[in-house]
């Protein structure tokens, strides 16, 4: 019996912790603009984009996208009706042509109409390359789940062995103080 328990512990919590792991690490369901590799293609140039954005977008956006008169664009609000913000072309169009929603309103080119199509192109690429740095904004419903998930059960299987490991040396214990009772 203290083998085979030895061993489900032995082989069954480092499994388990792979197993976790992998299903949290791993997402196998593409986003929408993705492609074979998981990337969004990038419609432009981001270094180009940086300074546009800098030039023209952040006293309305933030310096760092994290909103203010505009929308937050790192991470980029969760539209109604959109399925993926950070789409390419929605994004394009939307620096293109503005966007009035809750009351807020832009305007067609953040109000700057000299901004040529490729200058539309950079500003979407440095707005999509900054939601995928990591640590570039609060987690996604989705991967908070799997990350708690992932610490919660870390928590109840070191509780668990540390109860089996308390209910050995009690049973010895328990054990030793008979056997020294009937001596």
């Amino acid at each position: 019996m203290r083998v085979s328990r030895g061993l489900l512990l032995a082989v069954g919590i480092p499994a388990f912790f792979i197993l976790t792991a992998l299903s949290t690490l791993a997402d196998t369901s593409p986003s929408p603009g993705s492609t074979a590799s998981g990337a969004t293609t990038l419609p432009g140039d981001p270094q180009k984009g940086a300074t546009l954005y800098a030039q023209n977008c952040a006293t309305c956006h933030g310096a760092s996208l994290e909103g203010g008169i505009g929308a937050v664009l790192n991470p980029i609000e969760k539209l109604p009706g959109v399925a993926n913000p950070l789409d390419p072309t929605f994004l394009i169009g939307v620096i293109t042509n503005g966007r009035s929603d809750n009351g807020r309103t832009m305007p067609a080119k953040g109000g700057n109409n000299s901004l040529t199509d490729q200058d539309v192109k950079d500003l979407a690429a440095y707005i999509i390359q900054q939601n995928r740095n990591p640590g570039g904004g609060a987690l996604s419903p989705g991967e908070l789940a799997k990350r708690t998930i992932l610490w919660v059960s870390i928590a109840i299987i070191a509780m668990g062995f540390i109860t089996y490991l308390l209910a050995t040396y009690n049973m010895r214990w328990i054990a030793r103080r008979a056997a020294a009772r009937r001596k």
